[in-house]
């Protein structure tokens, strides 16, 4: 790859950074409905200026983007402090799995809100028992009166309390493999048969929820590709999550990294021949994501689709986040773990880091399978 911006990508770099100096909305205000709301304002200021899909086509409400612009986008909302939209599950997976796999009135009806934000989308794959071992989820949908009927429970679903849509894989045929009886609904959150329940995490927040349904319909215009064609749709939501994260994530970490390193010459540790020693690695280790993050963007200009590379910068990310706010801990001392502030809640938060998004686990297999060649673990 040729990392030298050409004029149309450096014009649009300058275009966005003179936009987001404009228009940065300011500090999130604090409590879960309050910053959501906040963020739900900034998608719609985004979508008015068409940085909403940016590499959505313009056919679909998007800028059109070329992936290395839409790359420049995420460091650029990054570096900003801009914060993140609100419907992020529908902007990086939902619209453009509609793209990919949907009929046309799906395309219709689904994407402009998504842009918007005037429908926000969750997704609803992980089970109490079928987390990364998607394949085995227990959730069953049975074929009735033009549609479906789906029973069963789903765990770690962001935003679905918030939600209009769910982005939901079922079992619907239960006597086939257990990656060919799944079919991709997209369930309607607002019906009596769908209940959510937050679960409050170790910050205080309540993004996470479970979801219980019994007998929620789905009519046979919400299924997304074909009925048992679910595993090869979810396949590609996955993907465009991971390749999605990369390049925020590199921008993110080296902020933070240099945050860090202020930390530290405050504290007057800044000799500390161990610290130094820590930090460095940390900055190499940050670098190595930004080139891997570089490198699945080269993979999916010649494909057109994200691959399994966009699973190892997921995985470093995780890695980095965690090990980088640890380090932050150690070096406030006695006071990190009672004292609350900005490191505090980036060290509990980064607790989820290496379970959401895909396990670490189920990233090193897929790494290991699908893009160095290894045997298959079982």
């Amino acid at each position: 790859m040729d990392l030298t911006l050409s004029p149309q990508e450096q014009a649009f770099r300058d275009e966005l950074r003179e936009w987001l100096e404009q228009n940065h909305p300011g500090p999130e205000p604090r409590g879960d409905e309050d910053g959501f709301n906040y963020r739900r304002e900034w998608q719609r200021k985004l979508n008015e200026a068409g940085y909403a899909g940016v590499s959505w086509p313009k056919e679909y409400g998007g800028r059109g983007a070329t992936l290395v612009e839409q790359a420049i986008f995420n460091e650029e909302i990054v570096r900003a402090k801009a914060p993140g939209p609100a419907n992020v599950l529908g902007l990086v997976m939902g619209g453009p799995v509609v793209i990919a796999h949907g009929t046309d009135e799906q395309k219709k009806r689904f994407l402009a809100p998504i842009l918007s934000a005037d429908e926000i989308w969750c997704q609803g794959f992980s089970e109490p028992d079928s987390g990364s071992d998607l394949a085995s989820l227990k959730t069953k949908a049975v074929k009735s009166d033009g549609g479906w009927k789906v029973t069963g429970q789903k765990v770690w679903t962001t935003y679905a309390h918030e939600a209009k849509w769910c982005m939901l894989v079922a079992r619907t045929d239960p006597d086939a493999p257990k990656h060919k009886g799944l079919t991709y609904f997209l369930m309607d959150m607002e019906q009596d048969e769908v209940q959510v329940r937050p679960l409050r995490q170790i910050t205080g927040e309540s993004e996470f929820n479970e979801i219980f349904m019994e007998e929620a319909y789905i009519p046979d215009e919400n299924v997304v590709g074909n009925p048992g064609e679910g595993w090869t749709v979810a396949i590609t939501t996955l993907m465009n999550e991971r390749a999605g994260l990369a390049f925020g994530s590199a921008v993110a970490v080296r902020l933070a990294l240099g945050e860090l390193m202020e930390l530290v010459r405050e504290r007057g540790l800044d000799e500390d021949p161990l610290l130094r020693q820590k930090i460095a690695q940390l900055y190499i280790e940050t670098e190595t994501l930004r080139l891997n993050a570089l490198r699945g963007l080269t993979s999916q200009m010649k494909t057109g689709m994200p691959g399994p590379e966009g699973s190892l910068p997921k995985w470093q990310w995780s890695d980095i986040n965690q090990a980088l706010t640890e380090l932050a801990m150690d070096v406030r001392g006695p006071e990190a773990p009672i004292v609350d502030g900005t490191w505090t809640y980036r060290f509990l938060r980064a607790r989820a880091n290496s379970i959401e998004g895909g396990t670490t686990e189920i990233l090193k297999n897929i790494v290991a399978e699908r893009v160095l060649g290894l045997p298959r673990l079982r």
